[in-house]
C-alpha cells in the first residue's frame, strides 16, 4: 500500500498545520459561515460546536461506493452537528440536535487506530468540515503512533478555501456534495449562503490538489475527487447546473455518485416538493442529464 498524503509532511508539517488550524478556533473562520466566535471560550455559532471534536458513532461502514469499501469496508467516523442546516437532513438527530459525545485529541487518535486495526481501508470523515483544526490535531497523534490509513474529506460541501489549503498535502480523497446548482436553493434548504458559489470554489481546489479519481488494482480509491448529488424531487437539486459545472470545469472525468436515496426527513414533510419521494423517471433525467453534460464516470450504485 502507497503512503498516504500526510507522510510526506512528517510529524513537523503536521503539527505546524494543525497549529495554523487550530487558530481558527480562536474568532472562528473555519467554515464559510464565518462566525466569528471564540470556541476557545465554549462561544458557539451555526454549527454550535466548541474547542473540542464531537462523534457520533464509528466503525467500518459498507454502505460507502464501491472503491472506499473493497472488502474492509471503510472507516467512518460519524461527526456531530453540521456548518449546514438541511431541511431534510436524514441524519437531523446527530447534525441538528447534536447526539454524541466530545473527544479529546488522544481519543479522536485512537479511533483512527481502531479503524486501522479492523482491516477498514481508508479513514472516512463524515461531516467534518466545523472540525478541521481538531481533526489535524488528532491526525499527528495517530500518525505518531503508526496510522497509515488515506484521508476521505466526506463534506457536504460548505467549505472555507482557507481550511481547504490547510488540507494540501493531508487528504487523498476529497468526497464533497454538491448539493445544489444556484445559491438561493442552498440558503432556503440548507441555510447556507452562496451554496453554490462557495461549493463550486471548493470542488476546483480539492480537484487542483488530489486529480481525479486513481484506484489501485483492485479496485479501491487511493487518491482523488469523488462527488456526491442528491436527486431532489421536482428538480430543486439543479442538477443539469450541477453535472455542467463538473463536466466543464473539473473534468470530464470527475467521479461522480448520482444518488436515487432521497426520502423525506425531518423538516420536509411541510414543505410542498420536498414531501415526497423522488419519481423514477426524476432519476433517469438526473443520470441522463449527466451523459449529456459528457461525465464519463457515473456511479449509480
Amino acid at each position: 500500500m502507497d503512503k498516504p498524503a500526510y507522510a510526506k509532511l512528517g510529524v513537523a508539517g503536521l503539527k505546524e498545520r494543525a497549529e495554523k488550524a487550530l487558530s481558527l478556533l480562536e474568532e472562528c473562520t473555519v467554515c464559510p459561515h464565518e462566525c466569528r466566535v471564540n470556541r476557545f471560550e465554549g462561544e458557539a455559532g451555526v454549527c454550535r460546536s466548541g474547542r473540542r471534536a464531537a462523534v457520533s458513532s464509528y466503525g467500518p461502514h459498507f454502505g460507502e461506493e464501491a472503491p472506499l469499501v473493497g472488502k474492509g469496508g471503510s472507516g467512518t467516523i460519524f461527526f456531530s452537528r453540521c456548518n449546514l442546516r438541511c431541511i431534510f437532513c436524514q441524519n437531523f438527530d446527530i447534525s441538528h440536535e447534536g447526539g454524541g459525545r466530545e473527544v479529546t485529541a488522544s481519543e479522536l487518535a485512537q479511533i483512527m487506530l481502531r479503524l486501522q486495526e479492523r482491516g477498514c481501508h481508508n479513514i472516512n470523515l463524515v461531516s467534518p468540515s466545523h472540525f478541521v483544526p481538531q481533526i489535524l490535531e488528532a491526525l499527528v497523534l495517530a500518525f505518531e503512533r503508526g496510522l497509515r490509513l488515506p484521508l476521505v474529506y466526506n463534506t457536504g460541501g460548505y467549505d472555507a478555501p482557507g481550511t481547504i489549503e490547510l488540507l494540501d498535502g493531508v487528504v487523498d480523497i476529497y468526497m464533497p456534495d454538491l448539493k445544489y446548482g444556484d445559491d438561493e436553493t442552498g440558503r432556503e434548504l440548507s441555510g447556507a449562503p452562496r451554496y453554490f458559489t462557495v461549493a463550486c470554489a471548493a470542488v476546483k481546489m480539492m480537484h487542483g490538489q488530489v486529480g481525479d479519481l486513481v484506484v489501485d488494482d483492485d479496485g479501491i480509491a487511493v487518491r482523488g475527487l469523488l462527488v456526491r448529488h442528491l436527486v431532489l424531487p421536482g428538480g430543486l437539486a439543479g442538477t443539469e447546473k450541477v453535472v455542467k459545472f463538473l463536466a466543464e470545469e473539473i473534468s470530464p472525468h470527475t467521479f461522480v455518485n448520482i444518488m436515487d436515496q432521497y426520502y423525506p426527513a425531518y423538516r420536509a414533510f411541510a414543505h410542498p416538493v420536498l414531501k415526497r419521494r423522488i419519481t423514477a423517471q426524476e432519476y433517469s433525467k438526473a443520470v441522463k442529464a449527466a451523459v449529456e453534460a459528457g461525465l464519463k464516470r457515473i456511479y449509480t450504485g
